[in-house]
């Protein structure tokens, strides 16, 4: 039983059957680093989701802001480039990289006996900006199957046919999206996968292709540096009504606070209910927001 004022139950269930949701790093980190600094989500989130660590594809240096705790937890992953000593990548063989990536992950996470819906997408930083690409992604397939009177869309470029990303948790996530399917997405507002995207000059109007409709908390650090373009990413390219925002007195990191963790987590929960996703609720907070879509 849960202690008194904690709604945490005491015992942390089997994950096998839990729906899961895809968790992805930040650049110049790694999954381990993301899956220890993520540990006050983790104490709450375990209880309704199987939590799946994912590694970017590409190697680089580890980001400053992490080396005096975690130096030694070698090797350092990115997604996309961020700095321009970071190796040319055409934008195909980029995309095939980071779908071969989480498309390893997943798999793996099959055989070592996860069973449950894949239904979310978790990211930090460089691993919001994808997971929000990601989901716009599905979106221009899903929008391409219902103007063909299709039943199902492809299966895009992680390959799983059948994957159907219910919602995004961006934590920290920046303003441009990616550009994961060029064939589909053709608005300038989004930044092709071989480009980085630091720099990236934003057109006047986002137009309609590159506006997420699918649901997303942004979980916003008022003393973050790149808070613009994490505002830029709420405010421009995601529906008005498909978005719950958390903003917390902190920098460029994942909230480990409780009343701040509180807050992200039942955010989760809130909006996976309203994707008809169940869960154990270990928080009494809950947003007034409506899902307009």
């Amino acid at each position: 039983m849960p202690t008194p004022g904690n709604k945490i139950p005491a015992t942390v269930p089997d994950s096998t059957n839990l729906p899961r949701i895809l968790c992805l790093h930040g650049g110049g980190v790694n999954a381990a680093i993301f899956k220890a600094q993520s540990r006050s989500l983790i104490r709450h989130l375990q209880h309704s989701f199987r939590l799946v660590w994912a590694d970017g594809p590409f190697f680089c240096d580890p980001h400053s802001d992490i080396i005096q705790v975690y130096g030694s937890y070698t090797p350092f992953r990115r997604w996309l480039r961020w700095l321009p000593e970071h190796p040319d990548v055409d934008a195909e063989s980029c995309i095939d990289e980071i779908g071969y990536s989480i498309r390893t992950v997943m798999e793996d996470d099959d055989r070592e006996g996860g069973k449950g819906e894949w239904v979310g997408l978790m990211g930090f930083s460089q691993g919001a900006k994808l997971s929000a690409s990601l989901l716009l992604e599905q979106q221009a397939r899903e929008e391409k199957a219902v103007r063909e009177g299709k039943k199902e869309w492809d299966s895009g470029p992680i390959g799983i046919p059948g994957l159907n990303w219910r919602f995004g948790v961006l934590l920290a996530g920046r303003a441009p999206m990616t550009n994961l399917n060029p064939d589909l997405l053709t608005s300038q507002a989004l930044v092709s996968a071989a480009d980085i995207s630091e720099g990236f000059q934003f057109v006047k109007d986002v137009d309609d292709i590159a506006i997420l409709r699918l649901p997303t908390i942004h979980v916003h650090g008022m003393a973050d540096a790149g808070l613009h373009l994490h505002r830029r990413l709420y405010k421009e390219y995601c529906e008005p009504g498909s978005t719950i925002l958390v903003e917390w007195e902190g920098a460029h990191r994942i909230p480990i606070k409780s009343d701040t963790v509180e807050r992200v987590v039942g955010a989760i929960y809130e909006m996976a209910e309203h994707n008809g996703v169940r869960v154990t609720w270990t928080v009494d907070w809950r947003s007034s927001w409506t899902f307009a879509g």
